[in-house]
C-alpha cells in the first residue's frame, strides 16, 4: 500500500491511495467527514458518530449492543476490506466491547443504557 499526498493549492488536498487491487483518489475538499457527539437526554450517556468516509475510503458504522448496553463503532470497507474481506460489511461482526454477536445497527436515537432519547449535541470535528 502506498499513499501519495498531492496539493493543487491551499483549498484543495488530494490523496492518491494505491493498493495491490485498487487505486483511490480522495478529494478532502469535497469529501468532508465529521465526528459528531450524541448524548442521552435522560441518563447522559455519550457516543461519537462518524459521518462520511475516512482517508482510506472506510466508513464507520455505529452499532448497538444489547448485552453490554453500549454503542460501538465498526470500521467498514475501504482499503482494509481489500486485505481483510470480513471488514467489507457489518455482517458477522462482533461487539468490540464484549464480543457479543447480537449487535445491530444503531437507530441514531435510542440510548442503549436507559432506552431514552439521544440527540446530536452540536459538537463536531473533522476526522480522516
Amino acid at each position: 500500500m502506498k499513499l501519495f499526498f498531492l496539493t493543487t493549492g491551499k483549498e484543495l488536498a488530494l490523496f492518491l491511495l494505491a493498493s495491490a487491487k485498487n487505486l483511490y483518489l480522495c478529494d478532502k475538499t469535497h469529501d468532508m467527514s465529521w465526528k459528531k457527539k450524541y448524548r442521552c437526554e435522560q441518563c447522559g450517556y455519550e457516543t461519537d458518530v462518524y459521518e462520511g468516509r475516512g482517508l482510506f475510503r472506510q466508513h464507520i458504522t455505529a452499532v448497538s449492543c444489547p448485552e453490554c448496553k453500549t454503542i460501538q463503532q465498526l470500521v467498514v470497507g475501504g482499503i482494509i476490506a481489500d486485505v481483510a474481506p470480513s471488514f467489507g460489511s457489518e455482517v458477522g461482526r462482533l461487539c468490540l466491547n464484549c464480543g457479543s454477536d447480537k449487535i445491530q445497527l444503531w437507530d441514531m436515537h435510542t440510548c442503549p443504557k436507559c432506552r431514552g432519547t439521544m440527540s446530536f449535541t452540536g459538537e463536531k470535528e473533522f476526522w480522516t
